[in-house]
């Protein structure tokens, strides 16, 4: 294990005693009630993500920041590079978050618009600004796409990654490598021997689909791009002939829990609670209750 890996959770430090333990979870700056109710049913220190949303200021960001460090948990909050209009909304952005939450782990990604608001095109492109460990960042998350990525071929997807984990190592930064949400546990198998083999042992949190309804869970992989074929939300537990309803992910955590092994290196779970925070964390309290 990377000596590197205690400064992103104390959860990395140990062997986890359940599946879902050790798990972080994604929220967005609208959460912040939500997240104050479940608060006390959630573990101290639990990483939780802040996305990076069109249409919420750097004020409303902050703010969650803040109330997620107020409540006892680490924020970890998200930049999308394109979304940067200049240097200057970066380094307020890291500034603030730094300053007024205590930030000491982001999360970054090149983000959606095909063109760039401003001066960052991609994540390479904001490392090099040496804002966050100028700020005392400690560690930084990147994307894995398991599934693949509609605008990167495969070996393009993996030399990213690799240059990107490099870029931060000698920038004296620890990596952790968050992937995109899916419904079978194959590919993130495949995907995680597949990365342990090219030599990348950063730490892995996988991306679950916290239970929401099967029409929310269908919009969210069309608009992420993840596939959702007929014969892959079967093996999640759905089936598309049927879109009442919804669904939870047991069957997913269930298969990973089987199907992860010593070669698949350090790996903890990411729920995306698709809004629905306060079922997400009932979800996984009951889970590590059934399996403890």
């Amino acid at each position: 294990m990377s000596p590197a890996i205690p400064t992103l959770h104390p959860a990395w430090s140990r062997a986890p005693a359940t599946m879902v333990d050790g798990y972080s979870l994604e929220m967005t700056a609208r959460d912040i009630d939500a997240l104050t109710l479940v608060a006390p049913r959630v573990a101290p220190d639990t990483p939780i993500a802040v996305t990076f949303l069109p249409g919420e200021t750097m004020d409303a960001r902050v703010a969650a920041a803040v109330r997620i460090r107020d409540l006892g948990f680490e924020p970890m909050p998200h930049l999308s590079a394109r979304r940067l209009a200049s240097r200057g909304e970066l380094a307020a952005m890291v500034e603030r978050l730094t300053a007024e939450a205590g930030v000491e782990r982001m999360f970054i990604v090149a983000g959606d618009p095909p063109v760039p608001a401003g001066p960052f095109a991609d994540t390479l492109s904001v490392l090099r600004t040496g804002l966050l460990e100028d700020h005392g960042i400690k560690a930084v998350g990147i994307a894995g796409h398991p599934d693949g990525h509609p605008a990167m071929d495969e070996p393009g997807l993996w030399q990213a990654l690799a240059d990107k984990r490099a870029e931060i190592a000698a920038r004296g930064m620890a990596s952790l490598i968050v992937t995109q949400f899916g419904f079978d546990a194959a590919p993130f198998l495949t995907w995680l021997a597949a990365l342990r083999s090219r030599g990348i042992d950063c730490p892995v949190r996988i991306g679950v689909p916290g239970p929401a309804g099967i029409k929310t869970l269908l919009r969210y992989a069309a608009h992420c791009g993840v596939g959702a074929s007929a014969s892959v939300m079967a093996k999640y537990g759905v089936s598309l002939s049927r879109l009442l309803g919804a669904a939870g992910p047991d069957k997913l955590v269930g298969a990973l829990e089987r199907g992860l092994g010593p070669e698949h290196g350090a790996v903890r779970l990411h729920f995306y609670p698709f809004g629905g925070l306060e079922r997400t964390v009932d979800w996984i309290a009951a889970y590590d209750a059934r399996h403890a």
